[in-house]
Parts: structure tokens; C-alpha cells; sequence
């Protein structure tokens, strides 16, 4: 699944060819997404500038003039541009075409994404609730802390939750917590303040690290501009299950928490 890096990187592609062109047609082959598709997206973006692209959690804020589009790349989905005209393949259910000959194209093959129309978009019900974004002063080492305190859930998942901050992700809650020195099965309430001080600070390096090398590649992710990501270069334990430490050597473990496979290291990670 694309996670905060993958759909930031896409957002950084997309964005300076929409950002100041007016969208000439939307034309939507398949609806069903995990939501459907508004059967009026096109009579309300059509005729509109873009004036900016932003992003909110792993969801990507296209605004118009009067209005938001809400895309979310869902498991296997993504958003790249293509020269106005190219015949469409399977699986690529909306176009939207720009006066500028380009037009920005959504693929999903299992149709789990989104593409949701509204007016106010940070009060959608999608977003309302969501936590602080990870890479902002809005989140540190003290909120999780203070919100971890009479947690009993492991601390691999109390991370994951977007209502504690948004977009950590299996990939980057496993590496984040491999670079802390933290057991992801942990009591999330039996972590002390200085150990989250430290997880804080790995998250935000961890995630940044990866919007620069334009995320990671796992299955079938690209970015706006067609091209993968090469985190997964960098990776330490995420997928090593088995194999040795980069650090000490010892085999890597895997375990089940929250329903997601999570692999430490049982000497650096304690």
C-alpha cells in the first residue's frame, strides 16, 4: 500500500503541472472505487483552475477554484500524468484532462482508492479526526508519550494509529522503531518519555528519508512522474525476516501484531 512518503512523492510530481491549469474534461471509466466516484465530478471540476496540491495524511488534496478533490491511491493505485489522447489501459478508471495537453490519470486494480468531492475537505469526515502530521512541530516525542500513558496495545500499532499522528505506516513504524532500539510488541504505556523522545525523532528522519528517494518500491508503486521509489534500498528490517542484522548479526524476527507482519531485531531492539 502506498504509505505517506509514496503518496507525498506523488503529490511533489503532480503538483507543478496542475497547479495553475484549468481542467478541460474529467471523463470516469469505472466508479467503483471504495467509494463510488460522484456521478456529477465532472460537471463540478470541469472549467476550474487548479490552485494548489496539497496533502493530508496518505489522502491528496487536489483544490479548484471552488472545491476539493479527495484521492486516496487506495492499495495498488496511483496518479500519473500522460499526453492528452493516450488510448487507456485496464484498470485505469479516471482521466483528468488539463488545457495544457496533459492530463492526470488514476489506475487502481483493485479499486480500493478514492476519488470524493467536497467543499470543505479538512471537515470530510475522512479527515476530520485525523492526528498531527509526522513531519510538523505538531508532533513529537512528548504527545506520544502523554497519550501512550495506561496503554496496554503494542507500541508498533499505537504508532499506526492516525488518530495519534498520520501516515506511519507498517514499512516506516518497523524501521522507526528498528532505529529507536524499541520492541514493536512493547506495552505502548510501559515506554518511558525518553525512549519516545528518541521514536519522535526517528519517524520524522525515517519518513523524510524516504520522501527524498521518492519512497518505496513494493509491488507495483510509481510515482506522479511514472518513475519507483528506492527506500527500499535502505530498509533494515522491513521484509528481512529471517535474515541477518545489518547491525549485529542475529537472525530478524517476525511476528503478527495488529493483523500486519512485523519484523525486529530480538538484540537491538529491546
Amino acid at each position: 500500500m502506498p504509505e505517506l512518503p509514496e503518496v507525498e512523492t506523488t503529490r511533489r510530481g503532480i503538483a507543478p503541472h496542475l497547479v495553475g491549469q484549468r481542467v478541460s474534461r474529467v471523463v470516469v471509466r469505472d466508479r467503483r472505487l471504495r467509494w463510488p466516484i460522484p456521478e456529477d465530478l465532472d460537471v463540478r471540476l470541469s472549467g476550474q483552475r487548479i490552485v494548489s496540491v496539497e496533502r493530508r495524511a496518505k489522502y491528496l488534496l487536489i483544490n479548484a477554484e471552488v472545491g476539493t478533490l479527495i484521492s486516496h491511491l487506495g492499495m495498488s493505485g496511483n496518479l500519473r500524468l500522460v499526453e492528452l489522447g493516450l488510448p487507456a489501459a485496464k484498470h485505469e478508471h479516471v482521466d483528468i484532462e488539463l488545457e495544457s495537453g496533459l492530463m492526470l490519470r488514476y489506475t487502481d486494480p483493485r479499486r480500493f482508492g478514492a476519488m470524493l468531492w467536497s467543499l470543505d475537505p479538512l471537515s470530510h469526515e475522512l479527515l476530520l479526526r485525523l492526528g498531527p502530521e509526522p513531519l510538523t512541530d505538531l508532533f513529537d516525542g512528548e504527545r506520544l508519550f502523554q497519550l501512550s500513558r495506561g496503554r496496554s496495545m503494542a507500541v508498533k500499532p499505537f504508532i499506526m494509529d492516525n488518530a495519534v499522528v498520520v501516515g506511519v505506516g507498517n514499512i516506516y513504524a518497523t524501521e522507526a522503531l528498528f532505529a529507536a532500539g524499541i520492541d514493536p510488541r512493547r506495552e505502548a504505556g510501559g515506554i518511558s518519555r525518553a525512549r519516545y523522545l528518541k521514536l519522535a525523532i526517528e519517524i520524522k528522519r525515517v519518513l523524510a528519508a524516504a520522501i527524498e528517494q521518492g519512497g518505496t518500491t513494493l509491488r507495483d508503486f510509481i510515482g506522479g512522474d511514472g518513475q519507483p521509489g528506492y527506500f527500499q534500498q535502505e530498509l533494515f528490517v522491513y521484509g528481512r525476516g529471517g535474515q541477518p542484522c545489518k547491525l549485529c548479526g542475529t537472525a530478524l524476527r517476525e511476528v503478527k501484531l495488529g493483523q500486519r507482519a512485523s519484523v525486529f531485531c530480538p538484540r537491538c531492539q529491546r
